[in-house]
């Protein structure tokens, strides 16, 4: 089964690629993430094709949670502004907007995220959440503490 999955001839279920992962003791994400490209906040990755076309799971990124994972979905309206203080040290975020374009600030920086778009942080640092566009900004916030 390892040599047909390696060769792509065989489309494997997630619950099956955890046990391949459990097995070889390494983490899931390390299976279906690219060896050259060992950044946890931009795995981007298909673990999962469906037969119908366009069904499909995206490992988007991986961050270590030493207590729990919060998920939040926002709304922000044009114009509206979410300021956040720091949080604590080994605190990250991970943004992902499936509808118009947000600005998160870190410190003065911008960064862009648009439809489709998704982005990971340290969050022990001053960050805002900011629509500059004409349409509400949609996104999933996970916090990982």
């Amino acid at each position: 089964m390892l040599v047909a999955i390696e060769a792509g001839e065989k489309n494997v279920s997630l619950t099956t690629l955890d046990r391949v992962a459990e097995a070889l003791d390494v983490a899931f994400s390390d299976l279906i993430q690219a060896p050259d490209a060992r950044d946890p906040s931009r795995i981007n990755e298909v673990a999962w094709a469906g037969v119908i076309p366009g069904s499909k799971a995206v490992l988007l990124s991986k961050a270590t949670a030493t207590r729990e994972v919060e998920q939040w979905e926002w709304c922000l309206q044009p114009g509206e502004v979410y300021p956040s203080q720091p949080d604590a040290d080994g605190w990250s975020e991970q943004i992902y907007v499936f509808e118009g374009c947000l600005t998160l600030m870190l410190g003065d920086q911008p960064q862009h995220i648009g439809t489709g778009e998704f982005y990971m942080f340290a969050s022990n640092q001053p960050h805002a959440y900011r629509n500059d566009g004409d349409v509400a900004a949609r996104f999933v916030r996970n916090v990982v503490i």
